[in-house]
């Protein structure tokens, strides 16, 4: 299969204001790649582009949930760009708590963001990617697409979807000039534990302690998440795994699909406690 080439072409990043999407976002500046950026902060937004410097850049403010303002967006990207060659979704959120503390309302926004929302730009931007002669979607999935941990129902059932979004997909397109794959980072210390959602339900201190032990568990720096993904992408990967706990995860469930938790529960105790008053 051809590697693509970012030089001169267009990549499409999802979640680019912060975070992974725009540590992507320079280092595919840097290469010389075209970019359409999206995010719902548009002012994070506009500062992540000020700083690509020499290179095309559109910023295009949607939230991923409005399928219209994607469709509309995807519209605006092509009449900017017109070809377009890759399609990288970084967007995403995280919500801490137990499916008793959880309310309906508050396990849909979290799918409607991390799935729906992967959903939707792929969806719309797929007659684009169909268009230029090779193309390539990469996915942001996680570890939790992998292994399920307790106190992160709505995250790890988003995530396993769009990881079966991503194999359904690459599975139709077989037999065309698009690929997909899906990456499955561990430990990326982007702030997204940090700055997530919780359940109304938990105490903000608990939520608070929850979430940093979580934070102490994250190793890889951004920009070697970045780089991997870039990657993976350029050489049209089906599967990648970031980190050496993805690897190692992988291999737990592989091993043992229905066991897998016994040895995942005390180093994730702290992190997925949302019960015990806060001292």
């Amino acid at each position: 299969m051809q590697p693509l080439t970012f030089t001169g072409s267009t990549t499409v990043i999802t979640g680019a204001a912060n975070g992974m999407g725009a540590a992507v976002a320079r280092l595919l500046a840097a290469q010389g790649a075209h970019l359409a950026l999206l995010d719902h902060d548009a002012d994070a937004l506009a500062a992540v582009a000020e700083d690509l410097a020499n290179t095309t850049v559109t910023t295009h403010v949607v939230d991923l949930r409005d399928d219209d303002a994607v469709f509309a967006a995807t519209a605006e990207i092509a009449a900017a760009h017109g070809q377009v060659n890759a399609l990288i979704t970084c967007a995403g959120s995280s919500m801490l708590g137990s499916l008793d503390q959880l309310t309906m309302e508050e396990m849909r926004w979290l799918v409607d963001v991390n799935l729906w929302g992967t959903v939707s730009i792929t969806k719309a931007l797929l007659p684009v990617l169909r268009a230029a002669p090779a193309a390539h979607i990469t996915h942001l999935a996680s570890v939790y697409a992998l292994a399920a941990p307790a106190g992160r129902i709505p995250y790890a059932l988003s995530k396993f979807a769009v990881r079966g979004f991503s194999e359904s997909l690459r599975h139709e397109l077989e037999d065309t000039t698009v690929t997909v794959g899906a990456v499955y980072p561990a430990g990326v210390r982007t702030g997204i534990i940090l700055h997530g959602r919780y359940a109304a339900a938990i105490d903000p201190a608990v939520a608070a302690r929850a979430a940093a032990a979580q934070a102490q568990m994250y190793h890889t720096d951004p920009a070697d998440a970045a780089a991997r993904i870039v990657r993976a992408t350029q050489r049209r990967r089906a599967r990648t795994m970031i980190g050496r706990e993805a690897r190692l995860i992988d291999l737990l469930v592989r091993a043992s699909p229905t066991g897998y938790w016994a040895a995942m529960r005390r180093p994730l105790r702290a992190a997925i406690d949302t019960t015990t008053p806060a001292s």
